[in-house]
């Protein structure tokens, strides 16, 4: 599991002429708190041999006190050239791969190598908190807002972008209070949240020839299975994954439009291609156009799809199945 840590504040500088070989990795470091422990309580009536439950007098409930492991949903500012832009609410790991797959599904970039700089600063104490608030804010207001702040998990990622993209961002900026269930949610127009994306726009009979085959999805779901630790401890995170040079790649968030954004984002720094990518959520349609935007080929989840999810990526050549799951899987295009 890749990590940020938990005092953080780290800071990458890219060059315009940035590769693969000279972009950092992001560092493992184990304390970030991807998940915690909390204390339960459960009740519940105890099963006969027919796997039934048995309801009696309350004298038959079984309690059992013991902790749990339960994912951590942080708020994520973002702040690119000064402009106070987006939060998101996400897991606090691959910031970094989150920032980019973010600007790019906001169309504010096209290439990693337009992010010039970034820096991580977790938000811990007063005088942090105090460093991303307005000046003219007194002492006392400071404190307030701070003791507000102390059950949330607060991460402030500054992005430097070069002078065109900051004139998309000028073109472009919204407030957007992002939330874990609906990427969408906050968005203030219908340009927006539908876009055109006719500038993507493929030729579907390529997508019946490149089909992915149902061995190599049920492959790829065990694969996936096995990878998804985080959600194995919580029960609570959504993945998206590809295959890369016969390597599973796993993207793992408490939100599922978060944790595309962050195998987008590894893409891009990585400059590499992708067949298809599996989901362990339903497909919604901001899943969909954040696929047509990168020009991905087939997008599989394990859920169902939503009709206008179907309907869009048939009419921009998306390849779309669902239902991954057993011994079956369901394609709603390139059929």
């Amino acid at each position: 599991m890749i990590a940020e840590h938990d005092s953080l504040q780290r800071r990458h500088q890219y060059g315009d002429q940035a590769s693969t070989d000279n972009v950092p990795e992001t560092i493992e470091l184990a304390e970030t708190p991807l998940a915690r422990s909390h204390a339960t309580q459960k009740h519940a009536y105890p099963s006969d041999k027919h796997g039934q439950n048995s309801i009696g007098s309350l004298d038959e409930v079984h309690i059992d006190h013991k902790s749990a492991s339960l994912a951590v949903e942080a708020a994520i500012s973002i702040v690119i050239n000064g402009i106070h832009y987006a939060v998101l609410m996400a897991s606090p790991n691959q910031l970094d791969y989150l920032a980019i797959g973010f600007l790019f599904s906001e169309g504010l970039i096209q290439h990693s190598h337009e992010l010039l700089d970034w820096e991580v600063t977790q938000l811990t104490d007063k005088s942090s908190f105090k460093n991303f608030t307005e000046e003219s804010i007194d002492e006392a207001n400071v404190s307030m807002a701070f003791d507000q702040l102390l059950d949330y998990d607060v991460y402030v990622v500054e992005l430097v972008l070069n002078q065109r993209c900051h004139q998309r961002i000028q073109a472009q900026k919204r407030q957007l209070a992002g939330r874990t269930g609906c990427g969408m949610c906050g968005i203030t127009g219908l340009t927006q949240a539908l876009p055109d994306l006719s500038a993507y726009q493929r030729d579907t009979e390529q997508l019946r020839v490149t089909k992915p085959s149902l061995d190599s999805l049920l492959k790829m779901r065990v694969e996936v299975d096995a990878a998804q630790h985080t959600h194995q401890l919580t029960g609570a995170v959504h993945a998206a994954a590809t295959m890369h040079e016969q390597h599973l790649h796993l993207f793992e968030d408490v939100g599922r439009h978060n944790a595309l954004d962050k195998l987008i984002g590894w893409k891009l720094r990585h400059k590499v291609d992708v067949e298809c990518v599996t989901m362990t959520s339903r497909l919604s349609i901001e899943l969909v156009q954040k696929s047509i935007r990168i020009r991905l080929p087939w997008l599989v989840g394990m859920s169902a799809p939503t009709s206008t999810a179907v309907r869009v990526a048939q009419h921009y050549g998306l390849g779309l199945a669902g239902f991954l799951r057993d011994n079956r899987v369901t394609y709603y295009s390139g059929i």
